[in-house]
């Protein structure tokens, strides 16, 4: 059961492996993509589409059709990663169900948990393999894999490093489950992270740090926009912690703008204001008619 590339990762790892049988797979229904709508396949439906697995899309897991469906099967597990939706008890209690986390659970419980440890500023991170229950992310711990966060790493690079990870793991955890002993989570340590907003995305320019974080953490979507509209697709961080007056124009680099928050000094690259293009930043002051000194807010 799973829907995006983190999931498919792990579904084609279990593919390879020669002594598991994967009777069915569970994914989300086909959505509307782009701004043209364009109907389109998850991408766990379009790797077992391609290898002869049946693949299911049911709107709702709660539904007794559904259920009964699984039942028939008679699964001996069920690898969760990524789904998009909570299995309801009747799924729970037909065989175990192991998820693959992309978090050190218990921290960062819910549906953003790779964002949350870039938002953070962590330096480590990882996944567990969790057996499920009711709760949100709250069943107990059957394994860990921990890896280091690159300085610089965003989202994208750090979804393909945990999905190798989790794909591994599902793998040694299936071998190996007859013989590992779940260990249970300690709620007082439980944190929880939200599912992403468009609203997220936007920055003021107050703290360099908070939106170099959420620069990294936003790759793709939402990314990071002024209040203006004005996205900053690619930035750097240069300084964490002078004092400026927030949006002032410090200096210009080889096209690129040195911009300064109320603490901290960001390089911005490339930009693209509403309804245009993107174009580098020097372009976009030259545009404005914007000098050393003035405001790019």
């Amino acid at each position: 059961m799973g829907t995006p590339e983190y999931a498919e990762k792990i579904l084609e790892r279990l593919i390879k492996e020669t002594s598991c049988e994967i009777v069915a797979v569970f994914t989300q229904p086909d959505r509307p993509v782009g701004r043209k709508k364009i109907l389109t396949s998850p991408p766990v439906k379009r790797l077992a589409t391609e290898h002869g697995i049946r693949v299911e899309q049911p709107e709702n897991l709660r539904d007794e059709k559904v259920i009964f469906s699984i039942s028939e099967l008679n699964p001996d597990m069920i690898i969760v990663a990524a789904y998009g939706q909570m299995l309801p008890g009747g799924i729970l209690h037909m065989a175990p169900c192991i998820n693959l986390h992309a978090s050190l659970l218990p921290r960062y419980r819910g549906a953003s948990p790779v964002q949350q440890s870039l938002l953070e500023g962590d330096n480590v991170t990882g996944v567990t393999a969790m057996l499920m229950e009711e709760g949100l992310d709250s069943g107990p711990v059957l394994a860990y894999s921990y890896c280091p966060i690159p300085p610089e790493a965003r989202l994208q690079e750090m979804m393909k490093i945990l999905s190798d990870i989790a794909a591994e793991l599902t793998v040694e955890v299936v071998a190996r489950y007859e013989m590992l002993l779940p260990i249970p989570q300690v709620a007082a340590l439980a944190s929880y992270c939200k599912k992403i907003s468009r609203n997220d995305g936007e920055v003021h320019m107050e703290d360099a740090v908070e939106i170099w974080r959420k620069f990294r953490a936003f790759e793709g979507w939402p990314g990071i926009f002024l209040p203006s509209g004005l996205k900053l697709l690619e930035i750097e961080l240069k300084d964490e912690k002078s004092l400026h007056i927030p949006g002032e124009i410090l200096g210009k680099w080889n096209g690129a703008v040195d911009v300064g928050c109320r603490r901290g000094i960001l390089r911005v690259h490339t930009l693209q204001p509403p309804g245009k293009k993107p174009m580098d930043a020097m372009a976009y002051l030259a545009g404005r008619g914007l000098k050393i000194a003035d405001s790019i807010l």
